[in-house]
This record gives structure tokens, C-alpha cells and sequence, in this order.
């Protein structure tokens, strides 16, 4: 069946180590929007902090941020908006997590110590000044703001929480966490050291099921790209999935194609040679 769509993660999938695109990269994936593939970046990054490479992409049709629970249009940046913020892209669609239960999992962090932070779609909001929010407006290009106690900043719901520890640590709170939140919640790390809770709803394959509706693709048509247990959703959904060759060892287990690492360019040169000849 052809390839009428394809989604990839952005961080250790599509960017770099060194969070570049390369030309490479842009010049393949414009030869596939060319032949009227659609392009869906799909992160768990907010929609500011995905907004710079999806412009540096410069072809795709949407973009999934917050690991699935948003979905943005992409418009040509206006003269009133910033170049390098998505404040000029229409919300298509959004799962909130209820303002009770992301208080819940904000005393969960706070109760065992842990670094947590929420977000808007341009800042991100701590409870712990720490390096954790300096690692992490560093690594994401987002102004953060130390709020301290989250349960009394959250007073509307949210699209994501996301706690930051050693990965020891990580792994073990993932564990009772998802026991804790199973059946109300959406838990996920996309990286060692983060752990991530999103509405229950929100994970990047639900959010390429609405997108496969709305821009009328089916799911055997999408073509996926990933490299964490984030991406897992997405690469499960699609007719075709492909692990990243630098993916963590527990998502290579599941059995998914591989293809080059992300240093290699790998999603470019397997769309490449085995979609775009």
C-alpha cells in the first residue's frame, strides 16, 4: 500500500544529537511533500518548543506536540507573529488532564521530592529551582518560570506534567506511577530522566488516528518514526513503524524495522530509499 503520510518524533529521531536538521533531511522530506505526502512532526515538546524545526522543516501539514495531546495547523508565519513562536497556528485539537487529577500527580512529584513542572504552550512553570529547569529551558528553547507549590498554580487543566530524576529513580517512580494513575492518565518517558503524565487520551498514535480523519489517510498509509516508549503508540498505530537504530533497547525489543541512527539521518535516508524511489 503507498505512503501517504509520515510522522516522526523530533528529539533523537529526526534532530540530531546536536538538535539540528540537517540539509539532507529538509531536501527529502520536501521531495515527499512534493509527491502529496503529508508531513506530521509528532513530539512530546510544547508547541513553542517544537515551532523552530517544524519551520526549518518547512513542508509539513500539522504538527502533534505534548505527546498527542495537541494537535496544531501550520500556517506561514504573519507579520504579527513571531517567526519563532506557533501563536499564529490554529489548535485543531486538544485532551486536557482534569484540574483535580494533575493536582494528584503534582502532589505525587512534591510528596516523594521529585522535580515536576506544566506547561503553556510558549513557558513551562517548576516547583524546584534546581538544574533540572535549567537542563531543560536549555535542551527545549522555553522560558520557565519557579512557581513552587504546582497544586496552587494549576487552576485550569493541562495537557501535560513532566518530572525529572536520575533515570534509577525514573524508571522506579514510572512503575507507581502507573500504577497509581492506570486507567486515568497516559504515562510515558522520552527520555531516562524524564517521566511524563498526559490525559488519558493523549498518546502520538490517538492523535495520528484523528489526523489520518481529518486530512483523510488511513492508518495502513502512515508511515512512523521513533526512538522511546513515547513513540511506541504511534509506531504500534501505523501500517509501517520504524525504530530508530539509536532507539532504546526495550522499544528495538518490540520487533519494529530498523533504520540508521538519528547522527545518520536516519528517517530521510530510509524514506529515501524505500518510499521516494
Amino acid at each position: 500500500m503507498p505512503i501517504r503520510a509520515i510522522a516522526f518524533d523530533l528529539d533523537d529521531t529526526l534532530l540530531r544529537s546536536d538538535l539540528t536538521v540537517s540539509d539532507y533531511t529538509v531536501e527529502v522530506l520536501h521531495r515527499a511533500a512534493e509527491r502529496g505526502i503529508i508531513i506530521l512532526p509528532a513530539s512530546g515538546r510544547t508547541r513553542d518548543s517544537m515551532f523552530p524545526t517544524v519551520q526549518r522543516i518547512g513542508c509539513a501539514s500539522a504538527f502533534i506536540s505534548c505527546n498527542g495531546a495537541d494537535v496544531w495547523e501550520l500556517r506561514p508565519v504573519s507579520a504579527s507573529s513571531s517567526p519563532m513562536t506557533g501563536d499564529g497556528c490554529p489548535l485543531l485539537m486538544q485532551e486536557l488532564l482534569p484540574v483535580d487529577l494533575a493536582h494528584e500527580v503534582a502532589r505525587f512529584a512534591a510528596d516523594r521530592g521529585v522535580y515536576c513542572q506544566t506547561y503553556s504552550p510558549s513557558r513551562f512553570f517548576f516547583s524546584i529551582d534546581n538544574e533540572y529547569a535549567v537542563s531543560y529551558a536549555n535542551s527545549s528553547s522555553l522560558e520557565g518560570e519557579y512557581v513552587g507549590d504546582l497544586t496552587a498554580f494549576i487552576q485550569k487543566p493541562v495537557t501535560k506534567l513532566l518530572m525529572m530524576d536520575t533515570p534509577e529513580r525514573i524508571a522506579a517512580l514510572y512503575e507507581e506511577a502507573t500504577a497509581l494513575f492506570a486507567g486515568r492518565a497516559s504515562l510515558t518517558c522520552s527520555k531516562p530522566y524524564f517521566l511524563e503524565c498526559n490525559p488519558l487520551r493523549a498518546t502520538k498514535g490517538n492523535a495520528l488516528r484523528w489526523c489520518a480523519e481529518h486530512f483523510g489517510f488511513t492508518m495502513e498509509e502512515l508511515l512512523t518514526f521513533g526512538d522511546s516508549l513515547n513513540d511506541v503508540s504511534m509506531l504500534e498505530a501505523a501500517g509501517t513503524g520504524v525504530a530508530m537504530g539509536n532507539a532504546r533497547e526495550d522499544v528495538k525489543a518490540m520487533g519494529f524495522p530498523l533504520c540508521l541512527t538519528n547522527d545518520e539521518d536516519g528517517v530521510a535516508r530510509y524514506i529515501d530509499e524505500y518510499i521516494l524511489r
